[in-house]
């Protein structure tokens, strides 16, 4: 795997924990109206996304092949808006670094059987024994993070 997309990765979650930030904020300000801010947060990401189609891509072509995709493709942004809008409305009620912890344990396991059978069009790339040991590890890892206090009882 190229470092450099590791990086862009890294940025990405990184990216995420502010974006939760500034969207319950924005909330807050919105008289603590959640779907407000996630509409906010989406309706100035599309005019950004605009922008940067109208400098490097070929947007009336792209646009033509809209109607002659299946309906399951174009899951992504009201999947996209769910996410950002479920962000907005855990932070501040279970903290940014819980909220993302559950995420990415819900990304791991969606991944993973999208990969594993190549779902959705994806490349069948088959569990191996060392991807589950990393889950797992994961698992304990989140384990102490959450109930270590509890667990351990220094």
């Amino acid at each position: 795997m190229m470092i450099s997309f590791i990086i862009i990765a890294l940025c990405a979650g990184g990216a995420m924990a502010i974006q939760a930030a500034i969207n319950t904020q924005l909330a807050h300000s919105m008289v603590e109206q959640p779907v407000v801010a996630a509409l906010i947060s989406f309706f100035t990401g599309t005019l950004a996304l605009l922008a940067i189609c109208f400098w490097k891509a070929d947007l009336a072509i792209a646009w033509q092949h809209i109607p002659k995709q299946p309906w399951w493709r174009m899951m992504g942004g009201p999947l996209g808006a769910m996410v950002v809008f479920t962000t907005i409305f855990l932070a501040p009620k279970i903290g940014i670094t819980n909220m993302l912890f559950f995420i990415i344990v819900g990304q791991l396991i969606a991944a993973t059987i999208i990969d594993h059978f190549g779902l959705l069009g994806m490349t069948a790339r088959p569990v191996e024994i060392w991807q589950l040991v990393g889950l797992i590890i994961i698992a304990c890892g989140l384990a102490v993070f959450f109930f270590g206090k509890k667990l351990f009882n220094f």
